[in-house]
Order: structure tokens, then C-alpha cells, then sequence
């Protein structure tokens, strides 16, 4: 593969490389298929990354489930691999790194925005065209936005960085102080890394609901000291017990979907004065007492990615903290499949009887 120079840099031809890759697009009639797309193009300060672990996230899930249209390029945000390839301005030494691809926000940034100059990129009023996402062979992102993995990482633990930054960033958003009462509602991936950030950055109780086997096991094991049903009042009368009839100082929201039950279930179960985060992704307009929340002067705070706080993206916080050990999310990986047989992870992922949790896709 030929090089040449620019000022004191190298970078690779791009020309010289195959047109083509392997990529699972839905096909808008209720499934994944694989066929061949073309090579995301490497540009100015980017880099291509050989995906090796994608995970299948739940928002995936439910976006697809509503989508009606083919796709022409690829989706997927949780994403761990190589680079082989960069673009003019990028250091040719970073060629070999192993990464976590923080793909929706500084990996497409234009970093000179008023966002940008704030650290909140993905809020960049002049975000790059996406160029496809990880349920493909390769990817493209800006340089900036692929963050080197520790070296005791494996592959499932990168494509765990994204979700865990998710975690990360709503407990940095609710302003989580240490001994504080926290409830997680849900416990699925985002839920699940919501209590192993919440432990890690000194909650003192944490109760969390589950609505499956898997995820109750699970949820003790990231640091919950309660697990209750996700329906009924249980998670209130375990909530008032452990913290004398006041209720969660912080509880985070992590369900969303199509109906208000969670977000309304976080008030209710959240002290006075107390706060409310919310992660789930909601599909459609909900419903919400405010007169409730606004008597109790409950702060709601909406918490949509990760971001960059005090000179540390969550992406790199992450990494910190799965690599010393300190988080440990490779319990979460439950089911792997080949990118050729995608749809049987979707599948897997869909029915949590299949005890899944986190379904990753792996390349070779």
C-alpha cells in the first residue's frame, strides 16, 4: 500500500484499497441482511477501523421495529476495533490501535462550533455526513473521536465503552454526591451500566428494577443493593424502608419506549427537592403529572449521550475505568454472533428468554 508525505506526516492511499465491504442493512420488512456496500471514505483528519464488536443496542431495536424503509448504509453505535487506515493529518503511528469509535458525536464534530468549544458534541451545529455506522466490516470516523483502549481490554469490553459512557454521563449529569440513595429504573444494558457507574462513583444505596431472571442476577452483580419488580409499588415501599419514607435522592430513568409509565414511576418514587434523570429513549409524545413534580420541586434532567466535562470525555473515563479493573462489564456480554448471522442475534436480543442481555456482533 503506497505512501506519501504531507508536512510531517504520512498517510495511506486511499485508492489503493477494495471498494467494498460487508454490511448488514434492514430491509424494512423485519430484517437484517447482509449484503455488499461501499467502503466509507477516509478524509481529512479520519481514520478507517476494521470493526471487530458491535454491540446491538436496545434503541436499535425499537427504532427498527417502527422503520418501514430500506436502508442504504449501515447502523450501529457501540463500537470496538482496529485502525488500518488514516487520512491526511492524522499521526500514521496511530495505524494498529485498538479503539472504542465514539462515532455520533466528536468522531463527526466540527470542534470550532459554540457546542464543540463546550464540550457537548454531539450537540455540533456542524456534524459531518454520517458515513455509516458498525454493523459493517469497516468504519469511518474522525481521528478525534476513536479513543484507545487499555490493553487488558478485550474486544466485548470495548464495544461496552459507549453504553458505559451513557451510564457515566447521566451520573455526572444528575450530580451524583457520594452516600446518596439512587434508583435505576431497568435493567438492561443502559440500565445495568447505570448502576456499575453509579456504584463506581460512590453511590451509597442503589436499588434498581428488573423485569427478567438475567437482569436481577445481573443488576446485583454491577452493584445493586436491591432488585425489586419493575411493576406495582414495590420499588417505592423498598425505596421509602431504606431511606426513612423520603424516597431515591436520584433516580435514573432508563427505559423509554412508547409509554410514560417509567418517567411518571421516577417521580413518584424520588424524594422532595430531589432529581430525576432521564436516559431512556421515548418514541412519541408522553404524558407526565408535572403538578407532582413541580410541588415537590423535583429537578428533571434529560441525559442523551456523553460528552466531554472538565477536560475528560466519558469515553476516556470509561476506558479508565474498565481498564484498571475498577468496572467490570464483561458479565453483560451474554450472546455473540458473526456479522453473517446478524439476524439471529436481533433475534436473541428481542427474546429475553434467550437469557440475553448484551448481544454483540463480531467480525474476523
Amino acid at each position: 500500500m503506497g505512501e506519501r508525505k504531507s508536512g510531517e506526516y504520512k498517510f495511506r492511499e486511499i485508492g489503493q484499497m477494495a471498494a467494498k465491504m460487508k454490511a448488514a442493512l434492514w430491509n424494512g420488512t423485519g430484517a437484517m441482511e447482509l449484503t455488499e456496500v461501499d467502503r466509507p471514505p477516509v478524509g481529512l483528519d479520519e481514520a478507517l477501523v476494521r470493526v471487530r464488536a458491535e454491540g446491538i443496542c436496545g434503541s436499535d431495536l425499537l427504532l427498527y421495529a417502527a422503520k418501514t424503509d430500506r436502508e442504504t448504509q449501515p447502523a450501529g453505535h457501540e463500537i470496538a476495533g482496529e485502525i488500518i487506515e488514516v487520512g491526511e493529518g492524522v499521526d500514521p503511528a496511530r495505524v494498529g490501535e485498538r479503539v472504542a469509535v465514539e462515532g455520533i458525536g466528536v468522531g463527526r464534530a466540527c470542534h470550532t462550533c459554540f457546542y464543540c468549544r463546550e464540550g457537548q458534541y454531539f450537540l455540533c451545529e456542524n456534524l459531518s455526513p454520517d458515513t455509516g455506522g458498525g454493523y459493517a466490516e469497516f468504519v469511518s470516523r474522525k481521528a478525534a473521536g476513536l479513543y484507545q483502549l487499555a490493553e487488558s481490554m478485550t474486544w466485548e469490553e470495548g464495544a461496552m465503552v459507549e453504553p458505559f459512557a451513557v451510564g457515566l454521563h447521566a451520573m455526572r449529569r444528575g450530580k451524583l454526591n457520594g452516600g446518596e440513595t439512587v434508583a435505576v429504573l431497568g435493567s438492561g444494558t443502559i440500565g445495568l451500566c447505570t448502576t456499575a457507574a453509579a456504584r463506581a462513583m460512590g453511590a451509597g444505596t442503589i436499588v434498581a428494577t428488573a423485569r427478567y431472571p438475567q437482569q436481577v442476577e445481573m443488576a446485583r452483580r454491577m452493584g445493586a443493593d436491591t432488585v425489586v419488580g419493575s411493576d406495582g409499588g414495590e420499588l417505592k415501599e423498598a425505596l421509602s424502608e431504606i431511606s426513612g419514607g423520603l424516597g431515591a435522592d436520584m433516580t435514573v430513568e432508563t427505559v423509554g419506549g412508547r409509554t410514560d409509565a417509567s418517567l411518571n414511576q421516577a417521580v413518584d418514587v424520588t424524594r422532595m427537592q430531589g432529581r430525576v434523570v432521564t436516559t431512556g429513549n421515548f418514541y412519541g409524545p408522553v404524558r407526565i403529572d408535572w403538578m407532582q413534580a413541580l410541588l415537590n420541586e423535583i429537578s428533571i434532567i434529560w441525559s442523551a449521550i456523553y460528552a466531554t466535562s472538565r477536560g475528560r470525555n466519558e469515553f476516556d473515563i470509561a476506558i479508565d475505568m474498565m481498564g484498571s479493573g475498577r468496572v467490570d462489564l464483561r458479565p453483560l456480554v451474554s450472546h455473540k454472533v458473526t456479522l453473517e448471522n446478524i439476524q439471529a442475534g436481533f433475534d436473541t436480543a428481542v427474546d429475553k428468554s434467550s437469557g440475553a442481555i448484551k448481544v454483540q456482533v463480531h467480525t474476523t
